[in-house]
């Protein structure tokens, strides 16, 4: 039986692994074709062995008995990922970004800005409700996880992350090709719509000339400011 781990650096809130990251693993060791969807049904643990488990076309990721999340065939992108904004544009948005005055997960791998080793994606607003920011990947952040996060928190602060915050519940993604190091790129994210508790929003990862190197979909549930203070306390 595979096992796969989520080690500690790759956390989302303090004590669990970055939705983002954990999607892209899962879908990385899966196999499968892309679009990969991938449901996150509990917070990822840390720093342990997660047992793989193939059933058909689905690929769960255990830990023990517990279903922590579920790979399986995407179908196709069905939105349109987000317009490409310019470098100049991009870096300009990052100031304005709300993470650094109030953010629910501050050491989050993707977006956090407490962390030095993270992804540092610090997207502002550009127009309506799309934000974008500037990547720039290290050479252990080229990799199909670190992609997968980078699409990720850019897109769930389009919305109104402050005063809402959400959780990642389910991710479809489609790497184009893989971003080289050192390279800078442009992400942005936009809401798509919001019903009750759900939010989805879609992504996308473009280079200087405004090509599309990757694009995801995401679902997002709204959760208690309670609950957040217990995710950030682990």
């Amino acid at each position: 039986m595979d096992t796969m781990q989520v080690p500690a650096r790759f956390n989302g809130p303090a004590s669990s692994g970055n939705g983002g990251w954990t999607s892209g693993a899962l879908a990385e060791i899966s196999g499968l074709p892309q679009p990969v969807t991938v449901q996150l049904r509990r917070p990822p643990p840390l720093d342990r062995p997660l047992h793989v488990v193939r059933d058909g076309d689905a690929v769960e990721l255990r830990d023990g008995e517990d279903v922590v999340a579920v790979a399986m065939p995407g179908t196709d992108l069905s939105w349109e990922p987000p317009a490409p904004v310019d470098l100049p544009t991009a870096r300009e948005a990052e100031r304005s970004y709300p993470g650094h005055r109030s953010h629910p997960f501050p050491r989050c791998f993707s977006c956090g800005p407490d962390r030095d080793d993270g992804l540092r994606i610090f997207p502002g607003r550009v127009d309506g409700n799309r934000v974008a920011a500037t990547w720039t990947p290290a050479e252990d952040t080229v990799d199909t996880p670190a992609v997968w996060a980078a699409l990720d928190c850019v897109s769930a602060w389009s919305s109104d992350l402050e005063e809402r915050p959400l959780v990642l519940a389910q991710m479809t993604a489609r790497i184009g090709s893989p971003p080289e190091a050192g390279t800078p790129y442009a992400v942005v994210g936009t809401t798509v719509r919001t019903e009750g508790r759900k939010t989805w929003t879609a992504s996308a990862l473009h280079d200087r000339d405004g090509e599309l190197v990757a694009q995801a979909q995401h679902l997002w549930i709204a959760i208690d400011p309670a609950v957040v203070k217990q995710l950030q306390d682990g």
